[in-house]
């Protein structure tokens, strides 16, 4: 898989790709990056990427020349000259786009290529996103100061689900919005299946060695070897958490009957 990265600062991603498991896959030949700067597709001597927008009002946005320029070096038509082509897609990464989630970072990891454009200022020419766009996304409901940051996680969350990224297959699966439980590949001893994509629920706590620390026990449940016993207060906690930390998961979650009297359980606690 490749991503493409369009952007006025190509320096900003240079630690990112040098470190974890990018770097690995980068070395394992399994993902490729491209860098490609923005400035080097304008005419002046000054190289200008932006400009004030019409109609007034603060800040400057990009132009729409340089960028279009910019996917013409990579082989990227507009949207309507490109109809029917498969495994390349063009994402614009900007705070009004569709929520990244767990979901859309699965759907873009069976793609061949991305394209993503690193927006500045007030954004980027909206002619752009019309004419070559194929997706807009926003990594939450915040403003930065750029794409570059989006971009990385969006190559992050994807990069790991590919196949021989990470050292364990199922570490994708079993986790925090993992795959729902008809794609799950494995099963494991005390881990209930219970992620459902990015409607699902939360991941459980996890702990390790020392079995005391600062005075606080590793719940007793998860040293008594029960399988069974551990897999249900696993169950438990992500109820818990989900409660706690995203109640809006909760609504499209696949909850059985037993979850959803252990999350009355839980509700009544807290009230």
């Amino acid at each position: 898989m490749r991503f493409e990265i369009v952007t006025i600062f190509p320096g900003f991603f240079t630690g990112f790709l040098e470190n974890g498991i990018l770097r690995r896959a980068l070395a394992e030949g399994l993902v490729e990056v491209g860098i490609h700067d923005l400035r080097a597709f304008t005419h002046d001597r000054h190289r200008t990427v932006d400009d004030r927008p019409f109609g007034g009002g603060e800040g400057m946005v990009l132009k729409p020349q340089p960028i279009a320029e910019a996917l013409a070096s990579l082989g990227i038509e507009p949207r309507a000259e490109r109809a029917g082509t498969v495994g390349t897609r063009v994402v614009l990464m900007s705070a009004q786009g569709r929520p990244f989630t767990q979901a859309v970072a699965r759907e873009i990891a069976t793609l061949d290529r991305v394209v993503l454009l690193c927006g500045r200022y007030e954004g980027v020419d909206e002619r752009i996103n019309t004419l070559y766009c194929d997706m807009e996304l926003s990594i939450g409901d915040y403003v930065l100061s750029g794409g570059e940051l989006a971009a990385a996680v969006v190559i992050d969350a994807a990069m790991r689900l590919l196949a021989g990224v990470l050292g364990n297959e199922a570490s994708s699966e079993f986790e925090s919005f993992g795959a729902a439980d008809a794609s799950i590949t494995t099963d494991t001893e005390g881990v209930p299946r219970s992620q459902h994509g990015a409607g699902g629920l939360l991941d459980y706590p996890h702990y390790t060695r020392p079995a005391e620390f600062q005075g606080v026990q590793v719940p007793e449940t998860l040293l008594n070897g029960d399988h069974l016993a551990i897999r249900r207060w696993r169950r438990e906690q992500q109820l818990r958490k989900t409660l706690a930390n995203r109640p809006d998961l909760l609504r499209d979650a696949t909850l059985s009957k037993e979850d959803r009297k252990l999350l009355g359980e839980i509700r009544q606690e807290g009230a």
